[in-house]
């Protein structure tokens, strides 16, 4: 049987089944709410459309990453492209930034599940970014239930009702504006198949919010402007020429003016941040500017010098902004978008309020203080906060810096990080990396996978809350000092990092884990499994491209089994 001829007879005829156009075919759970709100078949049609036109361009991306990569493992360096310096040179600029998101001096950042959602609107944040990539768990549930929650949302509708505390949420007549995150380029939607493959994950995030919601968008939150986006993971300005193609066409569908969709991109990978400029010019009718995406950055810059021996990390607790080539970026970021008229993001916040430990809370909002004001005087227009508590301690240091003013675009030009060059951006990072580095990593990294494969992409731990990014750090970080056997320098024991201390610091984790989470939550989670395919990430000869690639394909379930 030719199984693509056979897609298109899947039609609401019978009971519980989605109404698909010809060549879409849905493997997740039947549920007619996601059937009525969100999977119609205008919606479909329009996912399918996105995913036949860009489908080869996407490829083309993803075979033009692994090329950079086997030429990084070959001792290659990234670096600014000189084909492209007519462009880094040019005085040209973004479109304006709509008013409706001028000011973003403080953002929030969390999954879509339903009372998140509406926590995180009336945060007292500037702006929510609702994430469907590294803070969500892509289960099939966990994605159609967020976008019904993004849809009701939008429309102002959305209600919550807690019962095992008996408290009711709604939302405020003041909201924060909503900006979405897709996930990457790279990762898959292996629920929906169009055409007998997998649908790209990020188009379907993508065209399923945009279609319900670009209307009530525009009426109720941007002015007339949006709906408004974060783009994650990208490495090259090939990558947001997909995306403003993919804006246009959706624009067009819509039937409303081009420039009206506004994205940020997230500068999270090594080779993006020599790539600042081109991707703004791909995007500029529709950019409304750059994030300090850090974690992911810190991440990128192991795995890009994976072969490498030379630039092996620190612990991962010493990899702040002060490190020399975290401050360049950061500079570098905020003089790109300042000179092309458009916003420059801050980092994560990751700290949660430690309720138990009033001084140890303090410790903590003391640090994030300190982080913020160095953003905001640096010239950042605004920064991300995890937790609605960091919120006032954020804002305030932004208050204090910008007064009323809604952006430091005009006032903070930083042309002296016009001098930053290629070895400022790459220089290695200092510090020493330690035992409890490592015993850290592979805490983290576990527990984490763990939430995921049960369903959360955002957990806390250790008074801060990790995410996907966070955890692959924990994961690129142990598969490199394994790889090259380091010595762990910074405990005066001299001690080499080996398979044998390795399987040793696993196993005394998993019995802390289990101490500390209790016998009966780790038999019933999904500690073991996790433990078993982070300890294969961490030793595997190759490393693997994303933590989440793997684990994917254990949190999908197809319908009929």
């Amino acid at each position: 049987m030719n199984k693509t001829m056979d897609l298109g007879t899947a039609t609401s005829n019978k009971v519980n089944e989605y109404d698909v156009p010809e060549g879409v075919e849905i493997r997740g759970r039947y549920c007619e709410q996601f059937g009525n709100k969100i999977l119609t078949r205008d919606a479909l049609q329009f996912v399918a459309d996105l995913q036949r036109e860009f489908r080869s361009h996407i490829k083309y991306a993803m075979d033009c990453r692994k090329e950079a990569m086997i030429r990084y493992n070959h001792g290659g360096l990234p670096g600014f492209d000189p084909a492209t310096s007519y462009l880094r040179e040019g005085d040209w600029t973004c479109a304006p930034v709509p008013p409706a998101v001028a000011d973003r001096r403080v953002e929030i950042t969390g999954p879509v599940d339903r009372k998140m959602v509406i926590n995180a609107l009336n945060s007292g944040a500037k702006v929510f970014m609702a994430d469907f990539e590294d803070a969500l768990s892509p289960s099939w549930e966990n994605l159609m239930s967020g976008q019904v929650n993004l849809k009701d949302a939008v429309d102002g509708t959305i209600s919550f009702h807690d019962k095992a505390r008996n408290r009711f949420y709604k939302l405020n007549d003041q909201t924060a504006k909503l900006f979405v995150r897709p996930r990457g380029w790279h990762l898959p939607e292996a629920h929906i198949f169009i055409d007998g493959e997998p649908a790209t994950g990020c188009l379907v995030d993508f065209g399923l919010y945009f279609f319900h919601n670009y209307a009530a968008f525009r009426r109720n939150q941007g002015e007339g402007f949006g709906p408004f986006f974060y783009l994650p993971k990208m490495e090259h300005s090939r990558e947001a020429k997909i995306w403003n193609s993919v804006f246009e066409r959706a624009e067009k569908m819509a039937g409303i003016e081009r420039g009206s969709i506004r994205a940020t991109v997230l500068i999270e990978t090594l080779p993006a941040v020599f790539q600042m400029d081109e991707i703004l010019y791909e995007l500029r009718d529709h950019s409304v500017g750059l994030n300090c995406g850090r974690w992911d950055y810190i991440f990128s810059y192991v795995k890009t010098f994976q072969a490498h021996p030379d630039r092996l990390l620190p612990d991962r607790v010493q990899v702040g902004m002060t490190q020399h080539f975290m401050k360049s970026y950061s500079e570098l970021l905020i003089r790109t978008c300042h000179r092309r008229g458009v916003h420059a993001m801050g980092g994560m916040a990751a700290q949660i309020p430690i309720k138990d430990d009033p001084a140890a809370n303090e410790a903590a909002l003391d640090l994030v203080m300190k982080d913020k004001l160095r953003e905001v005087r640096a010239g950042h227009d605004g920064t991300w906060a995890a937790h609605p508590g960091l919120i006032p301690a954020c804002m305030k240091a932004f208050d204090d810096n910008m007064g009323n003013a809604p952006n430091q675009i005009q006032t903070k030009k930083r042309e002296d990080a016009a001098n930053i060059t290629d070895e400022d951006l790459l220089q290695r990072p200092t510090g020493v990396r330690t035992m409890e580095g490592i015993r850290l990593n592979t805490r983290v990294g576990i527990q984490y996978l763990a939430a995921w494969l049960t369903g959360s992409g955002s957990v806390p731990l250790y008074n801060l809350m990790e995410d996907a990014a966070t955890a692959e750090i924990s994961r690129v970080q142990n598969w490199q000092w394994l790889k090259y056997e380091v010595e762990l320098d910074g405990d005066g024991l001299g001690v080499e990092v080996n398979r044998e201390l390795f399987g040793r610091v696993v196993d005394e984790e998993m019995a802390r884990i289990e101490r500390e989470v209790g016998k009966e939550k780790f038999e019933k989670g999904k500690y073991k499994e996790a433990c078993k395919m982070f300890t294969r990430q961490c030793t595997a000869p190759a490393l693997d491209d994303f933590l989440t690639l793997d684990a994917y394909n254990h949190i999908v379930i197809h319908h009929p089994k």
